[in-house]
């Protein structure tokens, strides 16, 4: 993962509602759930959701399928786990010594 992509999904769980609705994904599992069924869990108006699911889903972390008239909201687990890979990758190993700048001159 890059860096730049692991900040966009950071950033885009950096807000408390899109963190609650990745989380409610999280636990149901693959399957998913309703927009509806999260609305129902989060207490959350629908304009209001559909604002923050969009943002998850435009970073990857969310995907959507229409099932008829039932759009379903999955995590996207890979990427879940790249991102947290790339988090804890270099745990522990040492940061050395800092480079010296070179002086203007």
């Amino acid at each position: 993962m890059e860096l730049s992509q692991a900040a966009r999904c950071l950033d885009k769980l950096g807000n408390p509602v899109r963190l609650e609705v990745f989380r409610l994904l999280v636990k149901a599992g693959p399957e998913g759930l309703a927009v509806g069924e999260i609305q129902e869990h989060l207490e959350i108006p629908a304009s209001t959701l559909s604002h923050h699911i969009s943002h998850l889903v435009n970073a990857g972390l969310v995907r959507q399928e229409r099932e008829s008239r039932v759009l379903r909201c999955t995590p996207n687990f890979a990427l879940m786990e790249e991102l947290v890979g790339f988090l804890t990758e270099q745990c522990c190993a040492g940061v050395g010594r800092p480079k010296e700048r070179r002086k203007a001159g």
